[in-house]
């Protein structure tokens, strides 16, 4: 536009022209539309947008039909016996191999496979069968090297080299691209000790693609991992490559290949394969022989005979046949759907460079990128770059915003991408900066591979990676890019804000991001003025560009007067997890928190506990307790009222072990009467669990939650709140409210009391994306969680746990509305130290 503010849409037009004129690459598969495919195939997707196939790619209707169909149309039994069906089952896996060996462009003549659980069960087999060599006086034994851009299954074979002497070394991208032409080492040609380098055709993490020459190379000595005399063997982790691009074995022979079909197909899990060179195959070691494996053993005596075939003798028991014949139908689909490898690695390359390109463009107003991208190219070619786009969305002032608040933003647009380091920790050092020291320190600080602790002093410790499959279209690729552009380049309304479109090399800018509590949880907060005031703001303030004062900041100078006493205004029982509200004006305390808080739970027909994020419709089940009565009501709309009693029949209830936020606790199923109830609202099977009451969970866990409000801002013509403070409470599902606080006050909290009443602060409520939810409708906005995460910059924090410190556990323990709270700050805590054999600790939940 002439005034520099973007046309929303208008990226993605600029990026599609740009596209449509220099993309050589072709896109789709042919005459038929890529959108009756995804219709005919892949129904399950419509409204969600699935970025995570370097993770697990999708199978297609008809793969799973066919598969179905071909086992109910034949007998397969087991391939040891000999008899009509298991000779069908020996017959139909042999010609899988066949037919894998084909679409590696190879044959049996120079390949076997070995069925394995997956590559990383491959991995493992070729560590431990290796012919390695401890060092000795007259040798200095084999050597182990590895990529430094290398899944952890293949770093953690290093534990296998060590239990037998050899040493492992780590080989920076770098320093193989320098270690060409070497040329023979000097006394080599009789040196057959052997070495073992792995690299991955394609890293998990950056997408980038590494050459398939060097596997030659390596192997002729011309690029040596080190510098050493012997034979160097090469192992291709080709997982990550296989699953968007073919591979010519023939080509390239690798001495090792292992591979998932997951990755390739989206099923079978839990199958893979080792590829082996069978110029090499007789090198292989192996100790341990299972069914299946052995020509003749005798029980008594140390005697056995090898299966001859490779297959054969590694495959010990009995293969996952079923599986086996899965992939052949995995290949069907693939070939009959795409016109074979080919045309998915044209078409998924083509996507992953229209999306580069389209980030690297995005400019906040004061020209700071959006997001930075960590690649080694520039998505040139495919053959040097795979469909995998990993970023950091940043701030306009260039800190990192924590994948996890990315993670939990996309969801709201049902977006699914991936976050961490994706099992791939020098990949991850390598392009974020982070050192060794740093590794060790995140480890200290509580961080762990897979959870969402995203930054640590301000530094990330992990990334967002977003990856396409065969099935991927453009307009995913537009979904993703108006979630980035929406949540950055937009207020909380939904207005454009003013920015700058300026291709960038490699850094472009990009978005934002708990969990609700558990069945035995609770939660304590702040005031949510700023919040409130932010979204009553006209949004032409909020985008406004070079302003001294953020409204968020002025609603919190409004609140640093003094605002009066602290009291408890409201207070609140959840007693089904995700479920309405139910409020109280006094409530015991029991030895799990507030009596009957968060103890039952919604379980679909696995039994997985459904919370809102998957079904938003569980805030409009209502339950009533009544204690007189001893029984819970349960109302809902269209639906007559339903009793269920506070506690089971200890002889008739069946306990069984439910995992409930990763802690395993003992429930009860409440009876068929109420799963038909929940079965016929939701329109799929449920059932009602209850969490047994001599069940105790770890004091971790067990929080109370709430939060403080202060009550005030209207919207821009003064007529109220643009979001009821009660809808805003309910969204955030405290269990005790108070006013008289300022803004986030709660968080310098170390303890308070309310009335007799003594809690011990346990931390901030890391919120996720169910405070979008409105509580009243289950309808979904994306404003409350991204105004609350532009607010705190950081974590999307609000509210605190706190957990119930008893000083006498004789006496009953009763919560009231209306009473005085009475924080104390954490550098005042000296001052009201309680001996700590004074405290029972029950918690509020």
């Amino acid at each position: 536009m002439a005034d520099g503010t973007a046309e929303p849409g208008a990226e993605l037009r600029d990026v599609t022209a740009f596209r449509d004129s220099s993309a050589p690459r072709p896109y789709g598969y042919g005459p038929g539309s890529l959108q009756e495919l995804r219709a005919r195939e892949f129904s399950r997707l419509a409204g969600t947008v699935y970025l995570d196939h370097a993770g697990a790619t999708l199978f297609p209707k008809s793969q799973l039909e066919n598969f179905t169909r071909d086992l109910m149309e034949n007998v397969y039994g087991n391939p040891h016996s000999q008899n009509i069906s298991s000779k069908l089952t020996h017959d139909t896996v042999e010609q899988v191999r066949y037919r894998i060996l084909a679409h590696f462009h190879t044959t049996a003549e120079d390949y076997s496979v070995i069925f394995t659980a997956g590559s990383t069960a491959a991995l493992k087999l070729v560590a431990e069968a290796f012919p390695w060599v401890s060092p000795g006086p007259n040798s200095s034994g084999s050597r182990f090297c590895y990529l430094t851009d290398s899944h952890t299954s293949v770093v953690g074979m290093r534990k296998v080299t060590a239990a037998r002497n050899v040493t492992s070394t780590s080989v920076r991208p770098e320093d193989l691209w320098s270690a060409e032409d070497q040329g023979a080492a000097e006394n080599d040609a009789d040196c057959q000790l052997p070495h073992l380098f792995c690299y991955p055709a394609q890293s998990n993490f950056s997408g980038t693609r590494y050459p398939l020459s060097w596997i030659a190379d390596v192997q002729a000595g011309r690029r040596r991992p080190e510098s050493l005399p012997g034979k160097w063997f090469v192992l291709l982790d080709a997982a990550a490559y296989v699953s968007t691009s073919p591979l010519n074995l023939s080509a390239h022979p690798a001495d090792f290949v292992p591979i998932s079909f997951y990755k390739i197909f989206g099923f079978p899990t839990g199958l893979g394969a080792l590829l082996v060179n069978n110029r090499v195959a007789p090198l292989l070691r192996k100790t341990y022989f299972g069914g299946g494996s052995a020509a003749a053993y005798l029980a008594g005596e140390d005697f056995y005979v090898p299966r001859p075939s490779v297959a054969e003798r590694f495959e010990d028991g009995t293969i996952s046949f079923l599986d086996v014949i899965a992939v052949k139908h995995g290949f069907d689909a693939l070939e009959r759907l795409t016109g074979g490898m080919e045309n998915i690695k044209q078409h998924t390359f083509a996507l992953a460079q229209y999306t580069y390109a389209a980030l690297a463009s995005l400019r906040y107003p004061n020209g700071a990128p959006v997001v930075r991208i960590y690649s080694d190219s520039e998505f040139s070619s495919p053959e040097v770059q795979g469909p995998i786009i990993n970023f950091n969305v940043l701030d306009d002032i260039g800190n990192v915003i924590g994948y996890s608040q990315v993670d939990k933003m996309a969801s709201l647009y049902n977006i699914h991408l991936r976050t961490g380091c994706f099992c791939n920790t020098g990949a991850c050092q390598r392009h974020l900066g982070i050192s060794n020291v740093m590794v060790r320190k995140h480890v200290q600080a509580g961080h762990v591979c897979g959870d969402d602790i995203d930054l640590i002093d301000g530094q990330p410790t992990g990334s967002v990676r977003i990856s396409f499959g065969y099935m991927s279209t453009l307009e995913d690729a537009q979904a993703f890019l108006r979630f980035i552009i929406g949540t950055r380049l937009c207020s909380a309304g939904g207005h454009p804000v003013p920015q700058a479109s300026a291709p960038g090399k490699g850094e472009c800018g990009c978005s934002p991001s708990s969990q609700e509590g558990a069945p035995t949880d609770s939660r304590v907060g702040t005031d949510l003025s700023s919040a409130i005031s932010a979204m009553a703001l006209p949004s032409s303030l909020c985008a406004a560009p070079g302003a001294q004062q953020t409204p968020l900041q002025k609603a919190t100078g409004v609140l640093d007067g003094d605002l009066g006493p602290h009291v408890v205004t409201n207070i609140y029982l959840y007693p089904i997890k995700s479920c309405a509200a139910f409020e109280v004006t006094r409530w015991p305390v029991g030895n799990q928190g507030l009596l009957y808080d968060r103890s039952w739970m919604v379980v679909n027909h696995n039994g997985a506990c459904l919370t809102q994020k998957q079904e938003p419709r569980l805030c409009l089940i209502q339950p009533f307790i009544d204690l007189q009565q001893k029984i819970m009501v349960i109302k809902a709309q269209g639906m007559e009222p339903i009793e269920v009693p506070l506690e089971e029949n200890s002889e008739q209830a069946r306990i069984c072990q439910s995992k409930v936020c990763a802690d395993r606790v003992d429930t009860y199923d409440c009876g068929e009467k109420i799963s038909s109830w929940l079965s016929k609202f939701f329109g799929r099977p449920c059932h009602l669990i209850k969490q047994s009451s001599n069940s105790q969970r770890s004091a971790k866990k067990k929080h109370g939650k709430g939060i403080t409000f202060w009550i005030g801002p209207c919207d821009q013509n003064g007529k109220g709140e643009l979001f009821p403070v009660k809808d805003l409470i309910l969204r955030f599902r405290a269990n005790i409210i108070t006013n008289g606080m300022k803004a986030f006050e709660e968080e310098k909290w170390d303890e308070i009391s309310i009335g007799s009443l003594r809690f011990q602060v346990m931390g901030p409520c890391h919120r996720c994306q169910m405070i979008c939810i409105d509580q009243q409708t289950s309808q979904r906005n994306q404003d409350v969680f991204q105004t609350l995460s532009e607010s705190r910059k950081r974590k999307v924090n609000f509210g605190v746990y706190l957990t119930h410190v008893s000083l006498d556990s004789s006496s009953p323990c009763f919560l009231s509305v209306g009473s005085r709270v009475l924080p104390v700050l954490k550098e005042n805590l000296e001052c009201h130290n309680i001996p700590a054999s004074e405290k029972h600790q029950d918690v509020i939940s």
